[in-house]
């Protein structure tokens, strides 16, 4: 006889138990039987776990030892074996040979009738569940006074949105169809829908604490910068009318869906992508109207240092946005506002002064085209920034703050770009004037008030293009009258691909303002992760702190996503999530159903990861065996012995 340990993990915890085992002779060959269950041996040390089984055989076998034949513990085991072999329902015969095996045993199979079952996804889940962990998020909830029962619900609901987007109504489902429950040991088979919307609501007052804990984590495992922030807005449209919201408003689409309510999201990155903060507004509320409470929020829950940079884009460029910033003694890159470039028409024209700049596919965007861009510094005195007339330089010497620099760029894709947007819409435009000039003649509009309607409509539908087309009604001679400003048409296509940066950061050269206005498209990359892999859009929930609430999860997936990705790119591996994630799809836990004379042996355990699954799970540094083999072992039944025969 000698002593065989054995494990199982049940609900996150292992369990050890230590066997006696004695080796058999049948007719197949050699057989190992499990005599009985010692329990735990560990407190007692290794050395003598041999020299207890050599005791208990000898007392079966009545070779008692003095010294034995009063220790309680052998004479347990012995009556507990012979007990054992006396009853009728557990003879000899009838306890089967193979019961309590590890992977080291020989069994007898029936090939042809092997079988696998309970096939569930576990590659994606793994690595979601792995960075959840390494950004300390259940500890984070837990000082957040939230149950476990609520962090293992968070944990399930954010990875849902990371891996596989679904509505409260349909997450269950996808919950059972993975190795969730396997992997962070939690039951999730009586799993309902309005568990998930009652988590909504414990999560909801504490979002803010939970994404400043987040950031500051995040500051200190990934080495992150704290001075630089990216700020922009995105909306995201619902399906419903959303009367319970009063956030939800009609307003500009960026999702061009006029038709539907929307909100109106705002986030601000780090220059690493890393979200920062976040808050959710109305969705009829201008882009200016919101920085002012943004950068409030900013300072409040993770910090906004005095001489911080911020990077805008043109939809904040007005003076009340930038003495914002001034008074918060913080410094900015800002897009000017498109009308400004006009006062800068002769110095785009003169090559003179410009520098250009390579524009490398970024690390988010490997398949982003190379570009040229031509930059040009310029620096004017702040009190001239908008007077057309008055564009004098200054002297470098004078007072800082009396200064702003300005940066004309111009980039060779974006003159096509320009162009093409400007041909599209003179040409509807043009469309849309001869449609009017037909109902003015058919007699369809007749009074001046109507066709003065008319004319101001077209020139609010089509802004770009309408300034250089004149459109007037003679209500003398009753005759519409159409011509073209040739001179601002050709100043407008002397302008194509040119746009202007202003700065109060005299430290930055040309090229330097440029390049840190260009990492504005990691709020632009956050979002379109979030509307697209991370299905933000389109909206269901109809009550504002659910809908809150179902955003800021999607902020919490995005977290995770900028931490796989950045952790990939420090390996210099240049793959999205998406990418990712269909690959470790294929990765996943199954059952091994292995039928014998005497029963049923199911082996529950992780395919064997292929090449692709090995490579992506060292460059995440994530462990790669997911779970460790479970085995369990069921006597046939009827309906086994029936599906043999078949």
């Amino acid at each position: 006889m000698f002593v065989r340990k054995t494990t199982r993990r049940y609900k996150g915890k292992t369990y050890t138990n230590y066997l006696l085992v004695e080796s058999v002779r049948t007719p197949a060959g050699p057989r190992q039987k499990t005599v009985c269950s010692l329990g735990d041996l560990t407190p007692r040390p290794a050395a003598e776990w041999m020299r207890l089984a050599r005791r208990v055989e000898d007392a079966l076998a009545g070779r008692q030892d003095l010294f034995d034949s009063d220790d309680p513990e052998i004479r347990r085991i012995v009556e507990e074996v012979r007990s054992r072999q006396t009853s009728p329902s557990e003879s000899a015969e009838k306890v089967p040979a193979l019961s309590g095996k590890s992977a080291d045993d020989l069994v007898a199979v029936h090939v042809d009738q092997v079988q696998v079952e309970r096939a569930r996804e576990a590659g994606p889940v793994h690595v979601g569940y792995e960075f959840w962990k390494r950004l300390g998020l259940s500890d984070i909830l837990k000082t957040c006074d939230l149950s476990d029962r609520a962090i293992e619900l968070t944990c399930a609901m954010t990875l849902n949105r990371l891996i596989h987007p679904d509505s409260e109504h349909a997450m269950p489902n996808w919950i059972r169809s993975t190795a969730l429950d396997e992997l962070i040991g939690v039951d999730f088979e009586g799993l309902g829908e309005d568990s998930l919307y009652e988590n909504l609501d414990r999560l909801y007052p504490r979002r803010s604490v939970i994404e400043s804990a987040l950031v500051e984590r995040e500051r200190t495992l990934f080495n992150l910068e704290s001075t630089v922030f990216f700020y922009d807005l995105t909306s995201t449209y619902f399906e419903g009318q959303a009367l319970k919201n009063p956030k939800a408003k009609r307003g500009y689409s960026r999702d061009k869906r006029p038709d539907c309510k929307q909100v109106v999201i705002g986030l601000v990155v780090g220059r690493e992508g890393f979200p920062q903060a976040h808050e959710v507004f109305e969705g009829n509320v201008q882009d200016r109207a919101t920085l002012g409470e943004m950068l409030d929020r900013l300072k409040d829950r993770v910090g906004l240092p005095e001489g911080s940079t911020v990077v805008v884009d043109r939809g904040m460029a007005y003076d009340e946005n930038l003495q914002q910033l001034r008074d918060r003694n913080l410094r900015y890159v800002i897009a000017a506002r498109q009308a400004e470039r006009n006062q800068w028409l002769d110095e785009f024209e003169e090559l003179d002064g410009f520098e250009e700049v390579l524009r490398e596919p970024s690390l988010t965007n490997p398949c982003q085209k190379k570009s040229s861009v031509r930059v040009k510094r310029k620096v004017l005195k702040s009190k001239q920034v908008d007077d057309k007339n008055n564009d004098q330089e200054v002297e470098e010497n004078a007072d800082p703050d009396d200064k702003e620099t300005y940066v004309l760029c111009v980039s060779g894709g974006r003159i096509e770009k320009d162009r093409a947007i400007r041909a599209k819409q003179e040409q509807r435009l043009l469309a849309d004037i001869q449609k009017l000039q037909q109902r003015i003649d058919k007699g369809r509009l007749k009074t001046e008030l109507a066709i003065g309607k008319a004319i101001g409509r077209l020139q609010e539908r089509y802004p770009r293009v309408a300034r250089y087309h004149r459109l007037e009604y003679d209500k003398a001679t009753e005759t519409f009258r159409h011509s073209i400003d040739t001179e601002r048409r050709e100043k407008a296509e002397r302008l194509d691909g040119g746009y202007v940066l202003r700065t109060n950061r005299h430290d930055l050269s040309a090229t330097e303002a440029w390049m840190m206005y260009s990492t504005l498209t990691r709020a632009e990359a956050a979002f379109r992760a979030m509307k697209s892999p991370l299905a933000e859009r389109p909206i269901f929930h109809q009550l504002q702190h659910r809908v809150e609430t179902h955003i800021f999860l999607c902020v919490l997936a995005y977290h995770l996503l900028t931490a796989i990705e950045t952790t990939l790119l420090a390996k210099d591996v240049h793959t999205s999530w998406a990418s990712v994630r269909e690959t470790l799809s294929t990765h996943q836990i199954c059952t091994v159903v292995l039928p014998t004379d005497d029963g049923v042996l199911r082996i529950r355990r992780a395919t064997k990861p292929e090449p692709q699954h090995l490579e992506l799970y060292q460059h995440l540094n994530v462990p790669v065996e997911i779970l460790r083999p479970i085995k369990t072992w069921s006597p046939i039944s009827d309906n086994d012995a029936s599906e043999c025969s078949d």
